[in-house]
């Protein structure tokens, strides 16, 4: 074995396994066990196949047809026409992170020697995961029920040899030309294994696991481009007091006010109002209320991760091989634990996004930005300033209000009325990836704005922390001056959040809040 590659067995995988294998291209290898488990439930179904009474899904066939007894000397062909009418997908090709993230899942349940798949199919599936094969899958084909088919399909069709993929250089190409050049053999289908490579919610899991790492970023992010906003519109940090946040006992919210708290500590702009000359006597909702918000949605996050980390211990097939022999109809491939979660996650992020689009309106309009020019212009009327970036971020915060209608509630009967109630999870999770999207955006054009005012509240000097965020943005994006090309410029803030500079940067400073 490898002592750098993820080692695949019946238990479960870690969200940090997915995303290192699916984003990081690290390296994956059954154990002993897992061959072990695979090879001895593959006589079950052996067993089952030479037997004259029918089994569903060794040899019958499928869905609405599985009345239908197989002959013997059908069942490769049977397998094979599965696979390729079940990869029936059609629109854009899904992220290659996405189809690597389903590979590793359907593999992982493979691991479980729950499915009858025999261990040549497994380890032609990891070495094809290895060698950075990637089928082409398309947007749509899964109803989030009876597995995610159409891109698991896919995959099997892959493994055969047929369809297209995208191999390790990114070069799309014929399957069979992939597989070759890799040393990797095709596979000849045999009784059960379409059904078991197809049978999962790998691509509803996958997009899960990988939209919380982002999220979990993302929120922190959010609390630093909070605390710069609530610094530059001459905000308080008292709000987020400790003693107060202990008022209401959320984990979430105790953890960004800390957090905000800490970005604005001994800062110069905070100290220059506090005095008794101030006049005002409470912020605004979108500055006073950001830990409760920001806070609740890191407990939604939290309470995702729980639904992921039981699936990820999860075995997902029909039918089933249990511990005896016996292969059971089930319908643990339904996915509405998954679906709710996916489509919970949209609603707190464009609760999040919301708000820090009201902050940056606030810091653009004379009325309420307590002294800053108005759109933060250069000279306001020749210069527009961020007044443009600001309509961006709200026709953004408008799509992800669109994209939290959940995608759950809808339920479309397929398979001559067998699959009568589907999940639609596959669609959740397609969204919250558009929406984790968005949030970026929209955090990328609060950073860029309340950078901006701080500059332009010299010669008052923001936060320590506050600072060093500004001058990291500052190596890729130049201070307050007149109108230039700020598209760029929005993309150059999205990459530093979207890479993990930003909240690296804030990191030194909020490293003891809790």
């Amino acid at each position: 074995m490898h002592d750098n590659a993820h080692r695949i067995g019946p238990d479960s995988l870690t969200r940090e396994q997915v995303v290192e294998v699916a984003r990081g291209r690290a390296r994956v290898e059954l154990t002993p066990l897992a061959e072990h488990g695979i090879a001895t439930t593959r006589k079950h179904i052996e067993a089952l196949a030479a037997d004259p009474h029918p089994t569903y899904g060794v040899s019958t066939g499928f869905g609405a047809l599985a009345v239908r007894h197989i002959p013997g000397d059908r069942r490769a062909a049977l397998q094979q026409s599965f696979v390729r009418s079940h990869a029936a997908g059609a629109g854009p090709e899904v992220e290659a992170e996405v189809v690597r993230a389903l590979m590793l899942l359907r593999l992982r349940t493979v691991a479980t020697g729950r499915t009858g798949v025999r261990l040549e199919t497994a380890r032609a599936l990891l070495a094809m995961l290895n060698a950075g094969i990637v089928p082409v899958v398309h947007e749509f084909g899964s109803l989030g029920c009876s597995g995610d088919l159409a891109p698991l399909a896919s995959v099997a069709l892959a493994l055969t040899g047929e369809g297209e993929v995208t191999d390790a250089g990114g070069v799309r190409r014929p399957a069979a030309e992939a597989l070759a050049d890799a040393g990797i053999e095709p596979v000849v289908l045999a009784e059960k294994e379409g059904l078991a490579l197809t049978n999962g919610t790998d691509g509803m899991l996958g997009m899960l696991v990988l939209a919380q790492h982002d999220l979990a970023a993302l929120l922190d992010v959010a609390d630093v481009t909070a605390a710069m906003s609530v610094e530059a519109l001459l905000g308080t940090d008292r709000a987020f007091a400790a003693d107060l946040q202990r008022l209401r006992p959320h984990p979430g919210q105790a953890l960004s006010a800390a957090r905000m708290a800490a970005m604005l500590a001994d800062s110069p702009i905070v100290a220059s109002h506090r005095g008794p000359d101030c006049n005002r006597v409470q912020d605004a909702y979108s500055l006073r209320c950001a830990p409760q918000v920001h806070g609740a949605a890191r407990d939604a996050v939290g309470y995702s991760e729980t639904v992921a980390e039981r699936e990820l211990a999860a075995a997902i097939d029909n039918p089933v091989v249990l511990d005896d022999g016996r292969v059971e109809s089930n319908g643990n491939f339904h996915g509405a634990p998954l679906a709710h979660a996916l489509d919970f996650l949209a609603i707190p992020l464009t609760d999040v996004a919301s708000m820090a689009e009201r902050r940056t309106d606030r810091m653009l309009d004379v009325a309420r930005s307590h002294g800053l020019p108005a759109f933060l212009a250069d000279d306001p009327g020749v210069d527009s300033g961020h007044m443009i970036a600001h309509y961006t971020q709200a026709g953004v915060v408008s799509e992800l209000k669109r994209l939290a209608v959940p995608a759950s509630v809808d339920s479309i009967p397929t398979s001559a009325m067998q699959e009568d109630h589907v999940s639609m999870g596959w669609h959740a999770a397609r969204k919250l990836r558009r929406a984790v999207d968005g949030l970026t955006t929209v955090l990328a054009v609060e950073l860029l704005t309340a950078a901006r005012a701080l500059d332009l509240r010299a010669p008052l000097e923001p936060a320590p922390a506050t600072a060093a965020v500004r001058d990291l943005l500052r190596t890729r994006v130049g201070g307050p001056g007149p109108d230039r090309h700020i598209a760029p410029e929005i993309a150059a803030t999205a990459e530093l959040v979207r890479s993990g500079a930003v909240r690296e940067a804030a990191a030194k400073y909020t490293a003891g809040a809790h």
